[in-house]
């Protein structure tokens, strides 16, 4: 009894999926550009992304080297993500493509979604390393982060990895759509509170709140276009952006300007106490938008969401409210 119970869970365990089992390569990924084969699993990684570093510490890939976005933290990697760094000293690039110094790092993968790459500085890439360009039908920037992982995933030998994670964080958004009817359909929209500039469901931070059940309001959404993921909204008209939960996201120094900001205190975000101040940290996490960010951005947004979205217009929006971002009534002209 004893050998075919044994017998039977050998058999059972061949059956199975192999967690973690290796990927098999060569491996080719299409692109805006055609197509990159990676004959190996890649050693020396450089990231072209401005949020690609993130995926990539998220799969265990440490890259040799990342182009830096913004903010004050060690090799442009946020505290969300500095664990998965660990001791990592990847050399920061900033600014241009600067492909005489990439040559220099001897890189065997190098990925560029989310970098803007033009299809010069592509053909001069890849006689480097194979390069992974933007995905066709996606833009520059308007790839879903389920769909940036699994390629990444792919390129570096870690599709199961990516597919674990996204499993993971994809349950987590339909539990808190499960939880939560009343934001199913309704409108929402992140905004950069510099400039008044909207965010389309194509970009990164529009898919984020459509996971959740929002959707970009109709005015936005009409306007928006594979490439153009992002645009100004005039101060004169506010209403393209007078959704049912208005998310702000700030880089630390508008709050003085919002407050400023003609119109504003008409809207009905406004009035009914459903905007949303997004400080530094949250509104990174949201720009980012990677299986690392994401959770810590869930954790600090969903609470937020909450206040905004209960009905009821005495709710104070506890970011906005400490910001001194004024909801919940006209704001004073002082």
């Amino acid at each position: 009894m004893r050998q075919i119970l044994l017998l039977v869970a050998l058999c059972t365990a061949a059956l199975l999926p192999k967690q973690g089992a290796a990927q098999s390569f060569p491996v080719e990924i299409d692109h805006i550009y055609g197509s990159a084969r990676i004959e190996a699993r890649p050693e020396r990684v450089v990231s072209l992304s401005f949020i690609g570093h993130d995926f990539l510490l998220s799969l265990g890939v440490v890259p040799v080297a990342l182009r830096k976005w913004y903010g004050p933290h060690a090799f442009g990697v946020w505290p969300w993500a500095q664990e998965a760094l660990g001791s990592g000293t990847p050399v920061v690039m900033q600014g241009e493509i600067d492909i005489e110094a990439i040559a220099a790092l001897e890189p065997d993968l190098i990925v560029g979604q989310w970098s803007g790459m033009t299809r010069r500085e592509y053909a001069l890439l890849s006689q480097i390393a194979p390069t992974v360009a933007p995905a066709p039908g996606a833009g520059d920037y308007s790839i879903s982060w389920q769909q940036m992982l699994l390629r990444l995933g792919e390129a570096t030998g870690h599709a199961t990895t990516a597919q674990s994670i996204i499993a993971r964080l994809d349950q987590r958004l339909a539990d808190l759509r499960a939880a939560h009817p009343e934001w199913q359909g309704a409108t929402g929209i992140m905004v950069w509170a510099g400039t008044t500039g909207a965010y389309t469901g194509h970009d990164i931070r529009g898919k984020f709140l459509g996971d959740l059940g929002f959707v970009i309001p109709p005015a936005i959404q009409q306007r928006s276009s594979l490439d153009l993921a992002y645009f100004k909204v005039p101060d004169e008209d506010l209403s393209p952006i007078d959704a049912d939960v208005l998310i702000w996201l700030d880089s630390g120094a508008s709050v003085d300007r919002l407050n400023r900001l003609p119109l504003r205190r008409f809207m009905r975000a406004n009035l009914e106490g459903r905007e949303i101040y997004s400080d530094l940290m949250l509104s990174a996490a949201l720009s980012h938008s990677s299986p690392l960010s994401i959770s810590y951005a869930l954790d600090r947004l969903v609470p937020l969401l909450e206040q905004a979205m209960d009905g009821d217009p005495a709710t104070e929006v506890t970011s906005s409210r400490t910001a001194g971002i004024l909801t919940g009534g006209p704001a004073d002209d002082s």
